[in-house]
């Protein structure tokens, strides 16, 4: 989950960028020197074509890897962005390699190494979390629905990755990034800037080239606020399209996973595998009939052309620097065959705020007592929880509390009046009065935005300052959300965004991928320990 929703107002990044100076003069300082990578930036079907060839087995792509998490990760820029490595990747691996020996390929993830976010439950010998010293020692009992789908299409389980803890579902004043399990990520780019959340780890790992893709998790604009920032692609999809069950849960309202990559090809092939209707979650019966067989054949680099998109820049609050980039994808739209309709503005902008707040209380608590009931672990229930996080302070709440636990344990059952009425009503103001009525009067395709701001610095004394972005319509709709690198302000990533109705990822996937082959935004990060801008 995003922590914008919590904060009345933000100084955030706009006020580094005087008007008129746009593209000002820095540099990164003292950069870590990585050595060089085998795989650096490598994409899926460029590891198959190596395997099919015998260049590359996935046993040794996955050794790869490891070594650039203990360069990167442990060590070098201690990026802390996977929270455990799985002990038995490399035998997943090796027995992978013997498959596609003996002529069996199970599909384009056979043999790749996947990180997953750690409130993904796993069967086997790694922890699920959710960042927390709560559930440690507590072993999922099965895999979640999506691991399932991932082991069988022969993806490597490469380890977690982690996250701010509780999917960023504890207090008001958190610092994205953070666990008491994990510590903090920090950002590749510059790292005393933070990754935002929750997906944090998931979006260092990848950008940093120590994964090939990752899965993260979305409450609101936790898949796609980490991409943005970190620089990568970031698909949240429609509520239902890929199972929750096996989950830490915050909201059934809006929770869902989502894949994280450097490009939009490698993240429309995970979704592929992701996508799947599981009896486990009765959301996933609205998937049938809407799943794509392939998502990659929607990669069309001319998809832009004769489409017709809505700039929405009531979003767009971070600074003349993000506006410039943003205008600069705005003409690329343009020169490419789209009709940009700008601006258009929701009737009833961000009046959804509170009830949404309101929403995730009560179903935080509902949903995470049936987890836990389920999950058999030390704590039963979000009222353990917060027990166990005052008796273990110094380790769990060294910088922040546990307000919004605290806040949801006060809450009653999802039967109350408040809780419908506040449900219907983000519905409604999401839905009918919100991305479907602007489709319908402008006769959109899409709309689009900015993602979020640039990254900002990492506060544990006063949490984050997060720029506003467009995360909250698609995440509060369950409707699809893809996030596509921009371009850098002050050396720092910034994404642009496109979203439309329930179901409409092939149409998503077709114009993002078409603006990523013309913007070519994406840039390997430098590990900086800040940035100068004295230069």
């Amino acid at each position: 989950m995003d922590r914008r929703r919590f904060l009345t107002g933000s100084a955030g990044f706009a006020a580094t960028a005087a008007a008129g100076q746009l593209t000002p003069h820095h540099r990164h300082s003292h950069s870590f020197a990585a050595r060089e990578f085998a795989l650096d930036e490598i994409t899926i079907s460029e590891l198959q074509e190596r395997m099919a060839q015998g260049r590359l087995s996935a046993e040794r792509a996955t050794e790869l890897y490891l070594d650039r998490i203990r360069e990167i990760d442990h060590h070098g820029p201690e990026l802390r962005s996977v929270i455990e490595i799985n002990p038995d990747a490399l035998a997943i691996a090796k027995e992978l390699d013997k498959e596609r020996k003996a002529g069996r390929v199970r599909g384009p993830l056979h043999g790749i190494p996947v990180l997953l976010k750690d409130n993904i439950d796993t069967a086997d010998k790694m922890q699920t979390t959710a960042g927390s010293l709560a559930l440690v020692g507590s072993p999922a009992r099965r895999d979640a629905f999506l691991v399932g789908r991932l082991r069988d299409a022969g993806a490597v389980l490469l380890g977690k990755t982690n996250l701010s803890e509780w999917a960023n579902f504890r207090s008001t004043h958190s610092t994205s990034g953070w666990s008491g399990r994990g510590g903090q990520t920090k950002n590749p780019y510059a790292l005393d800037r933070n990754p935002c959340g929750s997906s944090s780890g998931s979006g260092a790992a990848v950008s940093a080239n120590l994964t090939s893709v990752a899965v993260g998790t979305e409450t609101d604009g936790s898949v796609i606020c980490p991409s943005s920032i970190c620089g990568i692609v970031g698909i949240k999809p429609t509520l239902g399209l890929i199972s929750r069950s096996g989950i830490i849960p915050i909201a059934h309202s809006q929770d869902t996973a989502g894949p994280m990559a450097r490009s939009v090809r490698d993240a429309a092939i995970v979704l592929g595998v992701l996508a799947g209707v599981d009896e486990r979650d009765a959301a996933t019966a609205g998937a049938r009939g809407n799943i794509a067989r392939d998502y990659t054949s929607y990669l069309d680099p001319t998809g832009l052309k004769g489409a017709r998109i809505g700039f929405v820049r009531q979003y767009l609050t971070m600074g003349p620097a993000v506006s410039s980039v943003m205008d600069d994808c705005i003409h690329l739209l343009k020169d490419a065959g789209a009709e940009i309709v700008d601006p258009v503005e929701f009737p009833k902008f961000e009046e959804w705020r509170d009830t949404e707040t309101e929403v995730l209380l009560y179903e935080f608590k509902a949903d995470l007592n049936a987890y836990l009931a389920d999950r058999g672990a030390g704590v039963k229930s979000l009222a353990d929880c917060i027990a166990f996080n005052r008796a273990h302070r110094s380790e769990e709440m060294p910088y922040f509390a546990q307000e919004l636990m605290e806040q949801a344990q006060g809450k009653g059952p999802l039967t109350e009046k408040a809780y419908k009425d506040a449900l219907d009503r983000n519905h409604r103001l999401t839905r009918k009065e919100g991305i479907d009525a602007l489709l319908k009067k402008y006769k959109l395709d899409a709309l689009a935005g900015p993602t979020a701001g640039p990254a900002w610095t990492t506060d544990w004394v006063n949490g984050d300052r997060v720029d506003s972005g467009c995360s909250s319509p698609p995440a509060v709709s369950g409707y699809p959300h893809i996030t596509v690198p921009a371009g850098q302000v002050f050396g720092l990533p910034v994404g642009f965004s496109f979203f439309a109705e329930a179901w409409s990822e092939p149409k998503l996937i077709k114009l993002a991928y078409a603006f990523e082959q013309l913007r070519k935004a994406r840039t390997k990060p430098g590990f900086s320990p800040t940035l100068d801008f004295s230069a």
